[in-house]
């Protein structure tokens, strides 16, 4: 499924963290010369609470679709008038991140930009599960937005490395944003034991990388760093102090369950942190080099 216009999906719900995800999805759309596209999904079974709390009165199921059509043609309109993006909407119907899921492929989407939050207490939880299968699912990657800090750039990028086969994949990923954004790359690993075998091994991937990444002509810094809580609590806080802009972190490999960031590592640093996370699928991604930089 070959598209001459690449594609960056934002999935919409109307609350708060889902608009903020779309702003941020600005500047990565008019970089990568993309259009966006904003998809709403009317979860059936959801459908009720969608009905109090976006719209305060009951509805029929059509009433509901032809006023979401309308909010996402104005919200169209006004991304177009003011930032010059071209931007489509789309209506699917069924299990919301299936539905997102099947939008990225139908469409062969560059990016899912997602929000990891509802705009109320009740459905935090809800959309926070369908982020995470968002996440496990899409062969494209995905970046959470959960803080309310408007990032107009990304002058800083945080990516924290293991011991993992996976790390080239990140390291390449992180190369391509940095090219996009003119980033600083700030490479470490969170030390878990004094090991000095492990340690070393350690040392050596950072040297590595970070070669590997000021030969691409990025600005480079590393570092080991000591384990201050828990390795994505550790992670969070350095990337906090980089004034980091993005955190670039592997998601579930289910062919493999020994890598570092799998299932609850990943999903804390997603789910604790402000800063936007960048999430890559091991294996079946999509090349970053070919998709976003040709």
């Amino acid at each position: 499924m070959n598209q001459e216009k690449k594609i960056i999906i934002s999935p919409i719900d109307f609350s708060e963290q889902s608009l903020i995800a779309l702003e941020q999805s600005y500047n990565l759309a008019r970089l990568t010369g993309s259009d966006l596209r904003l998809l709403y999904v009317i979860d059936q079974d959801f459908i009720t609470h969608l009905t109090n709390a976006i719209f305060s009165k009951e509805n029929y199921a059509d009433q509901v679709r032809n006023d979401i059509e309308r909010r996402l043609d104005e919200l169209a309109i006004k991304i177009k008038k003011e930032e010059g993006i071209n931007t489509s909407t789309h209506i699917r119907t069924g299990k919301i991140y299936e539905e997102i899921v099947t939008e990225a492929y139908d469409t062969d989407a560059t990016f899912i930009v997602m929000g990891t939050q509802g705009a109320s207490t009740l459905r935090k939880k809800f959309l926070g599960s369908n982020t995470s299968r968002v996440i496990r699912e899409a062969l494209c990657p995905v970046i959470t937005i959960k803080g309310h800090t408007h990032y107009k750039g990304c002058k800083n990028i945080a990516l924290p490395l293991d011991l993992t086969k996976e790390t080239r994949e990140k390291v390449n990923s992180a190369i391509d944003f940095a090219k996009l954004f003119g980033s600083t790359i700030h490479v470490f690993s969170v030390l878990e034991t004094n090991d000095e075998f492990h340690v070393s091994k350690l040392e050596r991937q950072l040297q590595q990388v970070k070669s590997f990444i000021t030969d691409a002509g990025i600005h480079c810094t590393g570092e080991l760093i000591e384990e201050t809580d828990d390795v994505p609590m550790s992670i969070i806080a350095y990337a906090a102090k980089k004034d980091c802009d993005l955190i670039v972190i592997m998601t579930q490999n289910e062919t493999n369950f020994t890598d570092l960031f799998i299932g609850t590592a990943a999903q804390e640093v997603i789910n604790n942190s402000e800063i936007p996370v960048l999430c890559i699928r091991p294996m079946v991604r999509k090349d970053l080099t070919q998709s976003v930089l040709s």
